[in-house]
């Protein structure tokens, strides 16, 4: 039977990519820095948890048998979101994910799939492929394709599948309570008479987190289709008919106050992904 490490594990889509893997005939390996918050989940009895604080990683550690020896990763481990601009995510975070990946693929494994993000094309517009040369234009987004970087040219010279999931727009149950659905749902619950958001012109790729996490799943349990591959919807939908949608589907009304917000810098006006590698896994091409 495989055997799967989730790190990242009491993320908002570490739980999801768990309890989609527990219906596959996997066994689950399951990480996180909090032990105590992993236990109040209800997939914890159904893994095997181990507890890993990335700012304690001790290099004389082999982490491949620490973990049960896995066959394959899935990392969505990052520390510091949704703080996209500082530099820790550069100083801190990178030297740390860029060890802890050495020591797996040293150590034996063959297999590994990481999240990236859609930030890494920076500030291009339009549809983006996977073969388009990345700008990224912001800490976060410069760490992690410096991290993917690097584990490409590792595991290429070590014989290891290697899968790069770039994550776009995602919404669900658990989402961090800044994001905009979160505070839509709050307003809703409250009985607010008006919602403040951006002007809502700008173009996004949206799935819900329980697609993404199955398309993640996917991706990590093949290997015909490797590299980068964008997990996303590839429609575009502006951001005002995103929101209406989703209070069209709950029957839920409120007065949308656009234009409250500025459109935030740290990403370009209109963008959607090309998920044609995608679409190759999930039809087994």
């Amino acid at each position: 039977m495989r055997k799967v490490l989730v790190t990242g594990a009491t993320g908002f889509i570490g739980n999801y990519v768990i309890e989609e893997l527990l219906k596959q005939n996997v066994t689950v390996v399951a990480t996180s820095s909090n032990e105590k918050k992993a236990s109040q989940f209800s997939w914890f009895n159904a893994v095997i948890y181990k507890p890993l604080d990335f700012s304690q990683l001790d290099a004389s550690t082999n982490y491949l048998e620490y973990f049960d020896n896995p066959d394959t990763l899935i990392h969505m481990s990052w520390e510091g979101l949704p703080n996209y601009k500082n530099d820790f995510h550069i100083t801190e975070n990178l030297p740390r994910h860029q060890q802890f990946i050495y020591n797996l693929i040293q150590n034996g494994l063959k297999d590994i799939t990481i999240t990236g993000t859609c930030f890494e094309y920076g500030m291009q517009e339009g549809k983006l492929r996977e073969d388009m040369n990345c700008i990224p234009d912001n800490p976060y987004a410069i760490a992690k394709d410096k991290l993917r970087l690097f584990t490409e040219d590792f595991a290429f010279n070590n014989g290891v599948s290697f899968k790069w999931a770039r994550l776009f727009y995602m919404f669900g149950a658990g989402q961090n309570p800044n994001s905009l659905i979160s505070q839509l749902d709050k307003a809703l619950e409250e009985g607010e008479e008006s919602f403040n958001m951006s002007g809502g012109e700008q173009i996004r790729d949206f799935l819900p987190v329980e697609i993404i996490a199955k398309n993640l799943v996917k991706i990590a349990l093949q290997n015909k289709v490797n590299g980068i591959i964008n997990n996303c919807s590839g429609i575009p939908l502006k951001l005002i008919d995103f929101v209406q949608d989703y209070l069209n589907k709950k029957k839920k009304t409120i007065k949308l106050n656009l234009g409250y917000y500025p459109y935030p810098t740290y990403e370009p006006m209109n963008f959607w992904g090309d998920n044609i590698k995608l679409n190759k896994i999930l039809n087994n091409d």
